[in-house]
């Protein structure tokens, strides 16, 4: 008896492991299983149609518009890569950097680049793998300790030594794991549409709604069939995303014009655009739950409530692990897409948050 109470742990934490992997890989499974009849479907239905992709060669101008800030590029000594970035407002101000999410880019922060270059050098930043920033080969090279390291790194590089951090999405991932493991780093927190990591962890486990709206997380552990859904019709499943009913942003939103959708495609439609963004998403399941996990940093939390992908039930539990000021709010009417579904609200409110704490530190 007194050997099996040794041997104990071990076993319900190898038991416990098992039944992860089970379901992880078991849903995956499930996931690849409802798009493959997609696809046989769309075939049935127009097989030229399916295979057809529109050949991108030139940006839309939407891209290039100065108003919009300067395109730049900075290489990290460390990784050596380079990471491309739009930046507004004058060089020596406050600097406020902008993590974006899946599946975007820093075009999804053409908002906040206008709204708060008055005060702030404002960075909007291609991720590792995205856009024109370098996209390493090996999966393993977009593991979130890897990314959490670029952020630190691009900071150093920018000449800062401290920042504004705004994320949404998996950007609102690396923002917290940014505020966790170097607060020194980040003045106020800005995350959209994104729960503490543990929290997530936590739903997407025992959830059963969660399980189904992140079902492209376990999907994207597959190689290689995930960009190539994405690709079929024209990327119809990007278009899908911003635009359906059930996933795009709403009648009350500010929608995304015919030239904004393009920028989305020509981006996403360069040669092996896609797969450096999704094997953000491969690593996930190997990172969390977190070892360190508490905020010490003045916190605002925004969420859409017709979020498609995240339970709203997540964006209060995340108060417990911020131990600092912490400000949530819901925004009835919007959709996951916030920050470019309600811009100018979305703008209001973190000026009311930053020049509130400014208030408190003088």
């Amino acid at each position: 008896m007194a050997r099996l109470r040794d041997y104990w742990p071990r076993l319900t934490g190898a038991l416990r492991a098992l039944l992860f992997w089970s379901l992880v890989y078991g849903y995956c499974g499930l996931c690849a299983s409802i798009h493959l009849l997609k696809l046989l479907w769309s075939i049935g239905r127009g097989p030229g149609q399916t295979f057809q992709r529109l050949v991108r060669e030139n940006p839309p101008a939407c891209l290039n518009d100065p108003s919009l800030g300067t395109h730049c590029y900075v290489r990290i000594k460390d990784s050596g890569l380079r990471f491309h970035y739009v930046a507004a407002g004058e060089r020596g101000k406050p600097l406020m950097l902008l993590l974006h999410g899946f599946p975007e880019f820093w075009y999804s922060w053409r908002h906040q680049l206008r709204e708060f270059k008055s005060e702030y050098r404002v960075v909007a930043l291609d991720l590792r793998g995205y856009g024109e920033t370098d996209a390493p080969s090996h999966q393993e090279s977009y593991k979130l300790d890897c990314i959490v390291v670029d952020i630190k790194d691009i900071l150093d590089s920018l000449g800062y030594s401290k920042c504004v951090l705004v994320g949404h999405d998996w950007g609102g991932m690396i923002a917290w794991l940014i505020a966790i493991c170097y607060p020194e780093l980040v003045t106020k927190l800005v995350v959209i549409n994104f729960p503490h990591p543990n929290v997530f962890t936590e739903y997407i486990l025992w959830h059963p709604s969660q399980v189904i709206k992140s079902g492209y997380y376990f999907f994207f552990q597959m190689p290689w069939f995930p960009e190539f859904m994405f690709t079929i019709n024209d990327f119809k499943a990007l278009k899908h995303l911003f635009t359906s009913q059930s996933t795009g942003i709403g009648q009350k939103g500010c929608r995304l014009t015919a030239e904004d959708l393009e920028a989305y495609i020509y981006v996403f439609s360069q040669p092996g655009a896609l797969t450096g963004p999704i094997n953000h998403y491969r690593n996930i399941f190997s990172c969390l739950p977190l070892k360190y996990h508490q905020v010490t940093t003045p916190t605002l939390l925004l969420w859409g409530e017709r979020d498609a992908f995240m339970d709203v039930e997540m964006a209060e539990v995340t108060r417990i692990y911020v131990k600092s000021h912490f400000r949530l709010t819901i925004l009835s009417e919007a959709s996951h897409w916030l920050q470019q579904d309600q811009p100018d609200i979305v703008n209001k409110l973190i000026w009311t948050f930053l020049k509130e704490e400014m208030r408190k530190n003088e």
